[in-house]
């Protein structure tokens, strides 16, 4: 696995390149042997983005006088990256610990920026998350790049007062759903159960991996990418179908029109994750105890699967020199009990941690008290959650998913939606090549 990442100079360097041009990445060791001692007396960095991380980290600080932590506030996604890539590449300037989204992680470590934890007490925390948010942070190998950290299991939200009016059940199958999207539609031609968005990839692969989708892969040294294959595009030509009869919205999420729809009831329900209350409460505060949440609905009701949508993990740079204290904080933060209700009170996440999300997610969101299991059926999907490989050009996927199928909205033709999944395979497939991978 860590040949793969960096087979060659020219691929060492792709991924910063994708991100910013001139940043590359360098011959760090990414391994934690050089650490030293985690208990002698030293000081950490931790850049996160997390709002209120510092308090948390506060905790630590307390109990572990020797291991100082101090959290750099920074951008979250891309600038991030950026940022981090640049220092790695100029030799100084790195932190010790990133807060890393998993889909950038491949992005890291191809440019040497991560360390490996796997000799570390960090590798023991595998039985602590469900089994697709450890993939996530072990890219399919027996390499450690991450303790993963918050996670973003998908579920549908409804407005279960609508759903009432018309005799609705809630759908249990994606056959079901488009039943009820047309009898929504059919109600009131202004109603929509859902809306395909055509710039939220994270969105669309989410819904992809649920289908049993996986986009990258690794095949000795040699990337695959995998995302004109079956499961993509029943989902691509499913939500195709449905913008093609009408019954679907094809509008963006998280605009001031999609805002006014989600409290005039012409939103009826929204495919989401986890977080999705904080941004139901804020966009549509004036629904509160109106909608409930469920299972997504599924392609084969025997076999229960969902998507993740979001969530990051904390990771040891290449560059720190005290790795094994690093690992022993990241460890800490994100599996022990004190630690994970700091996070969710301050933070605001739906935990990675198994045990921690049970703990500490006791009540619903003030949002949904008027579904006392709210965290039951989230709990459960977090375990139904499929394995996905992000590969080290996810950038580049996601630029060419936002192209390819804002065109396919526009167009409302269940062909164009199958024709943009080719169009990102290529597009990914001619950029792996392009950076020097070897694609297989």
């Amino acid at each position: 696995m860590r040949k793969t990442f960096r087979a060659g100079a020219v691929a060492m360097l792709a991924a910063a390149a994708m991100l910013t041009a001139g940043c590359s990445g360098t011959s760090g060791t990414g391994s934690s042997g050089s650490a030293g001692d985690p208990d002698q007396k030293v000081e950490l960095t931790y850049w996160a983005w997390a709002p209120n991380l510092d308090k948390v980290v506060e905790v630590w600080n307390e109990k572990n006088p020797n291991i100082h932590v101090t959290v750099n506030k920074q951008d979250g996604g891309d600038p991030a990256v950026t940022k981090l890539l640049t220092a790695v590449k100029a030799g100084s300037g790195a932190p010790d610990l990133i807060q890393a989204e998993y889909q950038k992680i491949p992005t890291m470590v191809a440019a040497d920026a991560l360390a490996d934890l796997s000799g570390t007490e960090a590798n023991e925390t595998e039985s602590h998350f469900p089994d697709g948010v450890w993939d996530s942070v072990t890219l399919g190998g027996d390499a450690l790049y991450a303790v993963p950290q918050d996670t973003g299991p998908m579920v549908f939200y409804y407005r279960a007062d609508i759903f009432e009016k018309l005799g609705l059940s809630v759908p249990t199958t994606w056959e079901e759903y488009a039943q009820a999207a047309k009898a929504v539609h059919a109600a009131d031609p202004e109603a929509y159960l859902g809306t395909f968005s055509s710039n939220d990839a994270g969105w669309f692969t989410g819904m992809a991996q649920q289908a049993g989708a996986s986009w990258w892969g690794v095949d000795g040294d040699a990337w695959s990418v995998n995302i004109a294959e079956d499961p993509t595009q029943k989902v691509a030509e499913y939500w195709g179908g449905l913008v093609e009869e009408g019954t679907i919205d094809n509008k963006p999420m998280y605009t001031p029109e999609w805002n006014t729809a989600l409290n005039t009831g012409k939103q009826v329900g929204w495919l989401s994750a986890a977080w999705g209350p904080g941004v139901l409460s804020g966009n549509a505060g004036a629904t509160a105890g109106q909608w409930k949440v469920a299972p997504m609905p599924q392609w084969d009701a025997s076999k229960p699967s969902t998507g993740n949508w979001g969530g990051s993990s904390t990771a040891v740079t290449t560059q720190s020199k005290n790795a094994d204290a690093a690992a022993k904080f990241a460890t800490w933060l994100n599996t022990d009990p004190e630690a994970v209700k700091a996070l969710v009170k301050e933070t605001g996440i739906y935990p990675a941690d198994n045990e921690g999300a049970k703990s500490a997610l006791t009540e619903a969101p003030e949002f949904f008290a008027n579904q006392p299991d709210f965290y039951d059926v989230v709990g459960d999907a977090a375990q139904n959650v499929g394995s996905f490989t992000y590969g080290p050009n996810v950038n580049v996927a996601f630029n060419a998913y936002n192209d390819e199928f804002a065109k396919a909205a526009q167009a409302k033709q269940k062909s164009a939606f199958a024709s943009a999944v080719e169009s990102m395979q290529q597009v990914t497939v001619d950029d792996l090549k392009q950076s020097g991978f070897t694609v297989k």
